[in-house]
């Protein structure tokens, strides 16, 4: 699909709505503009959320895992499957 686009006078590019739609773009989303031999690409930017742990949560994280090693160690151990032999 090819659209016609215009680039105001702060630089801003406005995508035609059926443009928008046909890529699953939405308002927010973030492109990566990067120029070809052939002119200007825009493509879809991934972005993954970061969370910045506090030590409360931090704290949480290691009661967890303490909580999770000393139920594995009160497991028993899964008895070992022997391989079935093969039949001549």
């Amino acid at each position: 699909m090819k659209a016609a686009v215009t680039i105001n006078s702060r630089g801003v590019i406005t995508l035609p709505a059926a443009l928008r739609k046909s890529l699953g773009l939405k308002a927010d989303d973030q492109l990566i503009a990067e120029t070809t031999p052939e002119g200007l690409l825009l493509r879809p930017a991934v972005t993954l959320p970061v969370e910045i742990y506090s030590p409360e949560r931090v704290r949480e994280f290691d009661a967890a895992e303490a909580e999770l090693a000393g139920a594995l160690r009160r497991s028993p151990a899964p008895a070992k499957r022997r391989r079935p032999s093969a039949k001549r």
